[in-house]
């Protein structure tokens, strides 16, 4: 549900004209506001962030409250937030465009980059006996690896023997708190994206490459990939190709010391309570990290997203500078599953595609609608039809936890209909 926020944004063209004569209201987005201000205060949160844009415009922005309970700085747009899994969009656009470079392809075996992966062992069931298995029957894709249909597993995901062999041997790309917090604590990473990859060829698929969709750490191997096609760092890689040419200036692996009064708290929630577990002035995220995690790694503000967004709308351009390829972007926002494969239903089934790191919309009012969510309750989506922009920004783990996520969702919905009807 709360990865589908393309519902409350698709818009028929035959609409577009509307919008230009919409952009004059003086609050966009009335329904998301009375969302974000009803879930900010005592015993909820201490802060939030959402915005909503029309095509090739600034972001209105609705915000309220602090970076924390303790932290009286007051939140908005250059507040810093953990990401996690909406590093992945920005780790696969990367990788679409070395493949509009020609330095890498679609289709390319995994191994011509990393000879480990050449003969993959796979489990004869799903999270069952790590030492029942069989030899892969074909090769793990860049495009396998992209769209979470490679067969490799991960450690927030499996369950049983393989997840204890990931703990184990550190594969485990992602960090959340210097408090081991039960129930998200997932083990030690190894260190550096070299061992990482090393380690995590020895352990076996979950599925056979290109049958399932099966959420992986495939995003955060293909950090390695970058490394090996691009011949730099992943980290200098990103920063070259994406954040510096998109004007992304708060988006880092690690977030500088200088930046610490910037950084939001994360909360577990415990009870229906919200409990500080990684403090901004404190974060872990201040250190260097075990190695520059593709998949769920990355800290950055709400106004660098929206950038993000909006060069991607754009198709590779943001205030007159090409940073992506058109052609990278379209491909990378395109539906990549391999034939016959489709989501599991609670991602949207045959009616969702997924692209580089995000799901597609394919049908209906979320046709061309490509977006994710993080771990720690953000969400961002662009609809690569019509322009539109939308993200929340929140700090609390697990985010299924509260009803903040499906409330924001059906206020969107709400706010872009009233849109379209009040433009006429």
């Amino acid at each position: 549900m709360l990865l589908r926020l393309g519902v409350a944004a698709g818009l028929g063209a035959a609409l577009m004209p509307r919008l230009a004569h919409a952009a004059a209201r003086p609050d966009l987005a009335p329904n998301v506001r009375a969302v974000i201000e009803r879930w900010v205060g005592p015993e909820k949160f201490p802060g939030l962030v959402a915005s909503l844009a029309l095509p090739g415009r600034e972001p209105q922005w609705i915000v309220r409250g602090t970076e924390g309970f303790t932290d009286f700085d007051e939140v908005g747009p250059d507040s810093l937030f953990r990401i996690y899994s909406m590093t992945k969009p920005i780790t696969g656009m990367a990788a679409m465009q070395l493949v509009a470079d020609g330095r890498m392809a679609l289709d390319q075996p995994l191994h011509d980059f990393l000879p480990a992966f050449r003969d993959m062992k796979v489990q004869d069931s799903y999270d069952g006996s790590i030492t029942a298995l069989h030899d892969a029957p074909r090769w793990i894709t860049i495009r396998n690896l992209v769209t979470h249909t490679s067969g490799l597993g991960y450690v927030i995901i499996q369950k049983g023997p393989i997840r204890e062999l990931m703990r184990d041997k550190g594969v485990v790309p992602g960090q959340i708190s210097r408090i081991r917090v039960p129930g998200l604590f997932r083990g030690e990473a190894v260190e550096g994206l070299d061992a990482f990859a090393e380690r995590l060829a020895g352990i076996p698929l979950v599925y056979n490459p290109g049958t399932h969709w099966s959420y992986s750490a495939g995003l955060d191997l293909m950090g390695r990939v970058i490394e090996i096609a691009s011949g730099e760092r992943f980290e200098d890689y990103l920063k070259k190709t994406i954040f510096d040419p998109a004007g992304m200036t708060s988006t880092w692996f690690q977030v500088p010391r200088s930046e610490a009064g910037r950084l939001t708290t994360n909360h577990a929630v415990i009870a229906d309570m919200l409990v500080p577990i990684d403090p901004g002035e404190e974060s872990i995220f201040l250190d260097p990290p075990p190695f520059a995690m593709g998949g769920a790694g990355l800290v950055s503000s709400p106004r660098d997203y929206d950038r993000f967004l909006r060069m991607l709308a754009q198709y590779g351009q943001i205030d007159g500078t090409r940073v992506l390829a058109e052609s990278a972007v379209r491909m990378g926002t395109s539906n990549l599953l391999p034939e016959g494969v489709t989501l599991p239903d609670r991602f949207g089934g045959p009616n969702s595609g997924f692209g580089a790191g995000g799901r597609l919309g394919l049908t209906g009012s979320e046709e061309g609608v490509f977006g994710w969510a993080g771990a720690a309750g953000t969400v961002a989506m662009v609809d690569m039809i019509h322009g539109l922009r939308s993200q929340i920004f929140a700090q609390f783990m697990p985010p299924q936890a509260l009803d903040l996520l499906p409330e924001f969702q059906a206020a969107l919905k709400k706010d872009v209909m009233a849109l379209m009807t009040k433009a006429e």
